[in-house]
């Protein structure tokens, strides 16, 4: 081992990032603090013990320091959480209050304004609330610094519905976001804002005012990450596609940037001959690119994918400034550890998955002796350098694919199959022709002639949705799974970093990990039935795999996540219209042959109360029973009931009949926003009086 470490000397330091995001992983993972405090005290242990062992050889020491960045990921997640908590609404209210308004998002194709709201401290509400308006209903020049009174219906964040869906809960948590909901007209403006509404605001505003529709909403999306112009179909098809990290501003965006503002600046300087031969001027253009790279980032909210890039550009324009190698993976490493450093709950977001483990992929493949040689420059004609340069586009586009999917596919249970060769066009459309073509007319509309720049990139942005929707229509565009074990995800994590960050063959290990995490994955039996946390909605595996929903009128986000994550795509059929199924208004029973025996499963489908006696007998002839309010004591269904009290323990449920049951709550998990401080606005003070709060 000692011989090995000395080969890979140069690769160790890689680990830092790694070794504080298992961490912080960790501290996500483990249920509790007894759990906890157990981790970091036996990574402690285990880092004494290394020390100790220590006599000059690199395992002692690097084992030593991996745990004690083991110990103190997990204890800046832990710190994290606590220093960022926040009350909660504790329930559903309607209420008026006064507020001041914290940011404006327009959201113009689902014809909405999304107002982020700081409440009064009189109003009994959490700190930030999140409220959804109709677009008309909005004051015209509303702007953030404004105070205005309004009426909404406010909700806590919810938990999952369903195991593998979208965590709204934990991430509001480190927003501090502690309610969402939507508000009701008319919205009173107590006070104005400043009349700036933010460059980035009126910058999204000029560029969807001269490119309309979804077109505008992407070119927005380029420039200040604003994607709330981008119709949900067009938005859908880039996903599908494997174009939709075109929308977050990460590496492509800013590089294009920087690289532009270095050309730019160097080439002005440059027809001033004291000036090149006085001064360096590459390193003045890349102190000017770091310049515009910071302000860019600022621009467009300093997300995680843009800071990382940030982070990464100025890394780059400091070793070039120093004369060494710009791009290897140490820079990427050094990007990694300030973000986990700064927030690291990202690590548990597909942004920060998808972001690093792209640019570490592309380095890693491209840091390779046998790529190098494949695709350096040499002697030849134009036609062999063009297909030798599509050769490596396509084979970076494959390995990114295969770093993305089981990312995509275990936080979204889908991935796009043919994102690589939709990737070959997109990516020099977007860097080469539509940003600058964006990048002028925004330039030219100074002097009111960036009409045609604006024209030449709509034509553009239409090619690139025509990608989109062409890749994302195909045969077979789409890979479906349901929702993937952590532990199977895990292990293709692992064994993909042993095999990127790693030089010597010792990496061709990585291989096993990452097969057996596949094989898991795919072995995994998809759920047969899936409830809800509120008991509401239900969806039941029919004979031809396909499921069927309990509640005909359920709207399109709770098929869509139902869908994704029962591994399906396709549309969801009425449960009522299944042979399989008998259904009243109030109540559906259902009978299904799974693992070599038939189950017979119920569930409530109105709000309507039954009579107990009726539905004690009910019971006793069903395996399974659901329902969205508390059952009678005396029902004991044959394996399983699932009433209010029984899902607010457990929160939304998958089962595999014969198999696994997997729940939204794990028993005694101790995460600070699943029991957070509680906050409910007082009640009216009586008929005929007012009051600026009711619920």
């Amino acid at each position: 081992m000692e011989r090995w470490f000395e080969e890979e000397r140069g690769q160790l330091v890689l680990w830092i990032p790694v070794m504080l995001g298992a961490g912080i992983a960790c501290w996500f993972v483990l249920p509790d603090v007894p759990r906890w405090s157990a981790l970091i005290l036996s990574a402690l242990a285990v880092a004494a013990t290394g020390m100790a062992l220590d006599q000059g050889g690199r395992v002692a020491r690097a084992v030593s320091v991996a745990a004690l960045l083991v110990a103190f990921g997990c204890a800046l997640s832990w710190w994290r959480a606590e220093r960022v908590a926040a009350p909660v609404l504790k329930r559903p209210a309607v209420v008026s209050f006064q507020a001041v308004v914290e940011r404006v998002e327009p959201q113009p194709a689902r014809q909405m304004v999304r107002l982020r709201l700081r409440p009064d401290a009189a109003a009994g509400l959490p700190p930030v609330v999140r409220v959804n308006f109709a677009s008309a209903v909005v004051p015209s020049g509303l702007t953030p610094g404004a105070i205005i009174r309004l009426r909404a219906r406010l909700m806590p964040p919810a938990s999952p519905a369903v195991p593998g869906a979208y965590d709204f809960e934990r991430v509001a948590w480190f927003d501090g976001l502690g309610a969402s909901g939507r508000g009701f007209a008319p919205i009173e403006l107590v006070a104005p804002g400043p009349p700036s509404g933010g460059v980035r605001n009126r910058l999204t505003a000029h560029i969807q005012s001269s490119l309309a529709g979804s077109a505008g909403g992407v070119a927005a999306a380029l420039v200040t990450g604003d994607r709330g112009a981008i119709s949900e179909a067009d938005a859908e098809a880039l996903r599908r596609s494997g174009l939709a990290h075109l929308l977050s501003v990460s590496g492509l965006h800013v590089t294009a940037v920087v690289g532009a503002t270095m050309l730019i600046v160097l080439r002005l300087l440059a027809l001033s001959p004291t000036l090149a031969l006085r001064w360096p001027l590459p390193v003045i253009a890349a102190g000017a690119a770091g310049v515009t790279a910071v302000g860019y980032t600022l621009l467009t909210g300093a997300e995680v994918p843009t800071v990382r890039s940030c982070i990464a550009a100025l890394m780059v324009l400091a070793a070039m400034m120093l004369g060494r190698q710009a791009i290897t993976l140490r820079l990427v490493a050094f990007g990694a550890m300030v973000v986990l450093l700064l927030w690291p709950e990202a690590l548990a977001g597909p942004s920060f998955q998808m972001s690093f483990a792209a640019v570490t992929a592309i380095v890693a493949l491209h840091e390779s002796d046998r790529v190098r040689g494949w695709f350096e420059r040499r002697e030849e004609g134009w036609g062999l350098r063009l297909l030798r340069g599509v050769a490596s586009l396509l084979l970076t586009g494959l390995v990114v694919e295969l770093a993305l999917s089981p990312i995509a596919l275990f936080h979204f249970h889908k991935s796009g199959i043919y994102g690589a060769l939709a990737n070959i066009v997109a990516i020099p459309l977007t860097t080469f022709v539509i940003m600058p073509l964006e990048a002028a007319a925004l330039l030219f509309d100074t002097t009111g002639l960036g009409a045609p720049f604006w024209w030449m990139a709509g034509q553009a942005l239409g090619l690139l949705l025509a990608i989109a929707h062409a890749a994302a229509d195909a045969p077979g565009a789409l890979a479906m799974l349901p929702a993937m074990p952590g532990g199977a995800f895990a292990l293709m994590v692992g064994g993909g970093l042993w095999l990127a960050l790693w030089r010597t063959r010792v990496r061709l290990a990585g291989l096993v990990p990452a097969a057996i995490g596949t094989a898991w994955a795919v072995a995994t039996p998809a759920p047969d039935l899936l409830v809800t946390g509120d008991g509401r909605h239900l969806a039941l595996r029919m004979a031809d795999g396909r499921l069927a929903l309990l509640r005909d009128r359920a709207g399109d986000y709770v098929r869509d996540m139902l869908a994704e994550s029962g591994g399906v795509d396709a549309e969801l059929p009425a449960l009522a219209e299944q042979d399989a199924a008998r259904c009243s208004a109030d109540m559906c029973v259902a009978e299904i042959d799974r693992g070599g025996r038939r189950w017979r499963i119920a569930a409530t489908r109105s709000g309507y109360m039954l009579p107990w006696t009726e539905v004690i007998a009910l019971c006793r002839s069903v395996d399974i029973i659901v329902a969205d309010r508390r059952l009678p004591p005396g029902c004991a269904p044959r394996w399983l009931k699932l009433d209010r009290p029984t899902l607010a323990r457990t929160g939304g449920v998958a089962i595999a009949l014969g198999g696994a049951i997997r729940t939204v709550r794990r028993p005694g998990a101790q995460h600070p926003w699943l029991a957070p401080t509680q906050v409910m606005p007082p009640r009216p003070q009586g008929p005929g009086k007012r009051s600026n709060t009711g619920s």
